[in-house]
């Protein structure tokens, strides 16, 4: 392939090609993890599979509820140190889960964790994008979650040969290993010089701005794009078992599908980036992603009709790989829309609004795939259809009702801080008659549900 080629996955800027390093450090200490987090959960802490969920669903919870006052408090402090803390935050958890041997204590720590993982991803979104400026965001972003897959798996199979040594300080040195990661990756920020993400851009408390937050519109595309971030579940949850109980593919060839999925990701996400940060080409690449979407449903539903084993697994993998396109579509539709059209001083409350709806969809993901979708047979997957069509179609409205992005500020430039509001404006914004929308989501707490290569696709 030619020089010219590779260049397109190298940021354009120094500090984006730093940037990307970190990524990769930080994604590398998450596969780690994930690889091995379910065996450690029994075999370290000693919990029961009914504790470690019960665990996961608080912390999932706690998650939800903490992700936009944190990104306040990006604006607040600067999306940089914002970021070095949760780094160092995430490490300090994991750490902590070596030494707790109770349900009670592993929900405490599970519960911070989730704190510090949800708002980790509009952090990293605002300091990423902070590396550059117009038309190259969306690309720069396009490559660092192509460097974060490839982490993740890359620290899946690091953990592989560790696992099979089946020892309690194994598991233990697996989790302090994703803790070190975590410590180097906040060393690493540190050097990392970006004005823009350190600027303070609003001094406003942190649950003053929350409440403070009335756009109803950007909460529309927020709500819509949890919608479409519904191919996490669907790869992680929907695809294995509808393959198992609707088919007769083999569950052997189950694997070769994330592989698929996998390595489509890695090598397409820039190419499908592309043109993402013209007029109207995130708004298209949304809809794309919903138009792929339904092409999936409706091949896992057709696959269900089919009495042959391998012309299930054929229809079931142009299944995943339209997933595939569509959730990469999803992603850059996702980033350039959600940072766009957020103001300048609130990227911090903007962007973890719209980080909400990952949460979201991963608390009512699996239960909607399994109990409604699945249960219901062909005709679930068909009603899932119609319901990526109808989203595909809302994303032009959507969008058009969205007030124009504002203006950049001139690279190299820092952004004036925000004013202090008038105590008497700030009293009015604290009424209590605010309603936040609903959002997409970041990577959640600790736990085995979370697939190693897909936890940062949003």
């Amino acid at each position: 392939m030619s020089r010219s080629f590779w260049r397109g996955y190298v940021p354009a800027t120094p500090e984006g090609r730093s940037f990307a390093v970190i990524s990769l450090v930080n994604a590398v200490g998450t596969g780690l993890y994930l690889a091995a987090s379910a065996v450690f959960f029994v075999r370290s802490v000693g919990l029961t599979a009914g504790e470690v969920g019960a665990g996961l669903a608080v912390s999932g919870v706690v998650g939800f509820l903490t992700t936009v006052p944190i990104g306040a408090a990006g604006d607040r402090f600067g999306a940089r140190r914002t970021l070095i803390a949760l780094q160092l935050w995430r490490a300090g958890g994991f750490a902590a889960l070596c030494v707790v041997h109770d349900v009670v204590g592993f929900t405490l720590v599970s519960c911070a964790l989730a704190a510090a993982e949800a708002a980790t991803q509009p952090m990293t979104q605002a300091v990423a994008s902070a590396t550059v400026r117009g038309a190259d965001r969306t690309r720069t972003m396009a490559i660092i979650r192509t460097v974060r897959n490839a982490g993740f798996s890359l620290g899946a199979l690091l953990a592989a040969p560790l696992l099979t040594a089946d020892t309690v300080w194994t598991y233990r040195g697996i989790v302090l290993g994703t803790a070190c990661a975590f410590v180097a990756s906040a060393l690493m920020l540190t050097r990392l010089r970006l004005d823009g993400a350190d600027a303070v851009q609003r001094k406003t408390g942190p649950f003053t701005a929350v409440r403070e937050f009335r756009d109803w519109r950007y909460g529309l595309l927020t709500g819509l794009n949890g919608v479409l971030n519904l191919h996490v579940t669907i790869l992680s949850v929907g695809i294995p078992l509808w393959a198992l109980q609707a088919t007769g593919m083999p569950a052997g060839l189950l694997p070769a599908l994330v592989l698929v999925n996998t390595v489509l990701a890695i090598v397409l996400q820039v190419p499908v980036a592309r043109g993402a940060e013209r007029e109207g080409g995130a708004a298209r690449a949304l809809r794309l992603g919903g138009a792929a979407m339904t092409l999936c449903c409706a091949g896992l539903a057709a696959a269900g009709h089919t009495s042959s084993a391998w012309a299930a697994a054929g229809i079931l993998l142009v299944a995943c790989v339209a997933l595939t396109f569509g959730e990469m579509w999803q992603a850059t539709g996702g980033w350039e829309l959600s940072y766009a059209h957020a103001p300048e001083d609130r990227k911090g409350v903007y962007l973890a609004v719209f980080s909400l709806g990952g949460t979201g969809q991963r608390i009512v993901g699996p239960a909607l795939i399994t109990s409604v979708v699945i249960a219901a047979g062909p005709a679930g997957w068909l009603a899932l259809a119609a319901v990526f069509a109808l989203a595909a179609l809302l994303v032009g409205p959507v969008v058009r009702a969205l007030p124009p992005p504002p203006p950049e500020p001139d690279p190299g430039t820092e952004p004036e801080a925000a004013a202090e509001p008038e105590p008497a404006a700030t009293a009015v914004a604290a009424g209590p008659s605010e309603t936040t929308p609903p959002g997409e989501a970041a990577t959640p707490g600790p736990g085995p549900t979370v697939d190693a290569g897909r936890s940062d696709r949003t």
